[in-house]
């Protein structure tokens, strides 16, 4: 069973300089149903405009995965960390016992990206940040670990999180199905960044949410071509 989120039902903020969407409470946006998907807390589907971005501000005890959708974002935190990460590309920052960061849109059009938090296995520990590409071509017709706390997956190549889950990545040519084996109890959040699929007879477009709950096996078909974001946590 699916539970289909559309984007206009999601929560909004537009403060000028971001215009944001909120698939879960944030904020100053407040629903009791939609507080978190198992361990999964956060997905802002956000739009940076040019030459602004999120001056410096604490975090602890929390995964941060940035997905940049188009555009490019700048990254530098309190531990020393500094990089640009680019569309394609996926940044994590591991919190822990804390850190302070910045993230800027330093281009000169906007960008756009989904912002994925993820309530860590255990608290504390030191704080990390990373980031890496990841073609869209490698995704073609399957799906890609980009973030884990599994051994399997960094071993494979996905950025390490503190958390019992995982960000997969995937593109989709119109008419195409790939399918995804849910573990019993496991939570699987996902959202089309373009185009529009089915999963399991449900129908989402472009930036709408679907929440699933259970075990076995997720069929996912574009109806147009998609590119597809997903989180499978505990």
């Amino acid at each position: 069973m699916v539970e289909k989120r559309t984007f206009e039902s999601l929560g909004h903020a537009d403060h000028g300089w971001l215009n944001a969407r909120h698939h879960f409470s944030f904020a100053d946006y407040y629903d009791p149903a939609r507080t978190s998907w198992g361990s999964l807390r956060v997905w802002n589907d956000d739009e940076i405009a040019a030459n602004s971005g999120f001056p410096p501000h604490p975090h602890r005890d929390m995964e941060i995965i940035t997905y940049v959708r188009s555009g490019a974002i700048t990254h530098q935190d309190s531990l020393g960390n500094s990089g640009r990460t680019a569309a394609g590309d996926v940044q994590v920052m591991s919190a822990g016992t804390g850190v302070r960061h910045s993230e800027y849109n330093l281009e000169s059009e906007p960008t756009t990206l989904f912002q994925i938090w993820i309530e860590p296995k255990r608290r504390g520990g030191q704080p990390s940040w990373g980031a890496k590409p990841f073609p869209k071509g490698d995704r073609s017709g399957r799906f890609v670990t980009l973030a884990s706390g599994f051994d399997a997956d960094l071993a494979q190549g996905a950025l390490p999180i503190r958390a019992d889950a995982r960000v997969l990545g995937a593109t989709l040519k119109a008419g195409e199905s790939i399918d995804y084996a849910l573990g019993e109890g496991r939570h699987a959040y996902l959202v089309p960044a373009t185009g529009a699929i089915t999963v399991d007879g449900t129908d989402l477009n472009a930036r709408d949410g679907g929440a699933i709950k259970g075990g076995g096996p997720i069929r996912i078909t574009a109806r147009e071509d998609a590119e597809i974001v997903m989180v499978d946590s505990e």
